[in-house]
């Protein structure tokens, strides 16, 4: 998932600090790809409207969290 996705949905690091409660510091901290055990969680605050994409996370992908795709 992509940080600057993130962010227009949310519109602005306070917001998406305040959805994942979260310091604003710890969502300015991340790269250009947000770390998985968000990217799940902001999937799942947005009802889908964001979706967490395996292809960004290679690390995870031999894990259960991608059985349904």
């Amino acid at each position: 998932m992509l940080k600057q996705d993130v962010l227009d949905y949310f519109e602005s690091t306070n917001g998406v600090a305040r959805a994942i409660g979260k310091s604003k510091s710890t969502v300015s901290l991340w790269g250009n790809v947000i770390p998985w055990q968000y990217a799940l969680l902001i999937e799942k605050l947005t009802n889908g409207a964001l979706k967490y994409d395996v292809s960004f996370y290679p690390e995870q992908s031999g894990n259960d969290f991608n059985s349904n795709k």
